[in-house]
């Protein structure tokens, strides 16, 4: 497919999975992809679509007693020579085979499918497509219309299709990074003995960390695993200097009982007598599971896929979701583990059971 080339969003799951996987969208350069899918919507009167940038929104206004947002992005990872797409195997075991296969076109494949298709769906839908989810989150373009255009995400409940093997998981876990600042003194190496090695300091960090049992903790009856981690070090100017700094990177994956607040006092109390300084954070979101809409699409699930709630065990845009005071999970085609990797691939089964779920919910 060339970016000039309509999308078919009548044609089935599989070929408009590869329709959005053949279409040029690395992160900043999702316009044509865009494009494309602010066209077909156009083409379809019973939504009213909207557009920021390279994100699409579309809404139905039907006039029901609740609205649900359904979102997901449109852009990838670089090209890793795994694309044009490919179909492999047969029946029950075929796969596709792309980058954006997982990460996600086949999720927003499901959601253009069913924004065609549901005229009249028992909820008001929000779908929104959205640009630069895979870079910096400053760029995010759910982040963006959040900030400019907020009411375009109002919602009851939101649904955000990042790959999940097509099984629920209800919130994420948050994300704190800070560096772990250790000061020495520089001297010749030939001389040691004048100086102190800011590099050997950071032994009692990474001896700390070494040390630390994370928590499984429990969240309105999901378990999120924690984990606190050195990521990175850095120090030394040469090597016969005995190094005068160095910094240790640490990250913590916190469950969704704690705020920012908390997170930090908990690492500044494993890392109690060293200099610790926040360089990046973003809080968690709950399961969002114990309001009625939440339990309804947990049945439409189980009921499509044979699979019951679990924790989100990173970090996905429902927080961003939360932060607006809207429950949201993660649902989708796709192993999450097989994201970004050069064999990225994503069983049509999983789309199927995806596009059969969310169908039930929005038409019961």
């Amino acid at each position: 497919m060339t970016p000039t080339q309509p999308l078919d969003l009548t044609t089935d799951l599989v070929t408009l999975t590869r329709a959005l996987c053949d279409t040029p969208s690395v992160s900043g350069q999702e316009s044509a992809l865009a494009d494309a899918v602010e066209t077909a919507l156009r083409a379809y009167p019973h939504l009213e679509v909207l557009r920021d940038g390279d994100t699409v929104v579309a809404r139905t206004h039907a006039g029901r007693a609740t609205r649900v947002v359904v979102a997901g992005h449109l852009d990838t990872v670089p090209v890793s020579d795994n694309l044009p797409t490919r179909l492999v195997g047969e029946g029950q075991h075929a796969e596709v085979w792309g980058r954006g296969t997982v990460d996600m076109k086949a999720g927003v494949a499901v959601q253009l499918a069913l924004a065609a298709e549901l005229a009249a769906p028992s909820r008001d839908v929000t779908w929104v497509f959205y640009d630069h989810e895979e870079v910096d989150a400053s760029l995010n373009g759910l982040g963006r219309v959040a900030r400019t255009n907020p009411q375009w995400l109002a919602g009851d409940f939101a649904v955000l299709c990042e790959p999940t093997a097509a099984g629920l998981e209800g919130g994420c876990n948050g994300t704190l990074r800070v560096e772990v600042r250790l000061q020495g003194v520089a001297a010749h190496s030939a001389r040691a003995w004048m100086g102190r090695n800011a590099v050997h300091a950071a032994g009692e960090v990474l001896r700390r960390l070494e040390a630390y049992e994370p928590a499984d903790v429990e969240v309105d009856g999901l378990v999120y695993r924690e984990g606190l981690n050195a990521v990175l070090i850095s120090g030394g100017t040469a090597t016969n200097v005995i190094p005068e700094s160095c910094v240790v990177t640490v990250n913590y994956r916190f469950a969704p009982d704690k705020d920012v607040d908390a997170a930090l006092a908990h690492v500044r109390q494993v890392l109690d007598g060293f200099d610790v300084v926040v360089t990046d954070s973003a809080p968690g979101a709950r399961p969002g599971l114990d309001a009625p809409l939440a339990k309804d699409f947990a049945a439409a699930v189980l009921a499509a896929t044979g699979s019951a709630p679990t924790a989100k065990l990173g970090w996905t845009d429902v927080a961003r979701f939360s932060a607006l005071g809207t429950p949201a999970v993660n649902f989708g085609p796709g192993d999450p583990t097989l994201a970004h990797k050069s064999d990225e691939r994503c069983p049509v089964h999983q789309i199927v059971a995806s596009h059969a779920a969310l169908r039930a919910w929005l038409t019961a």
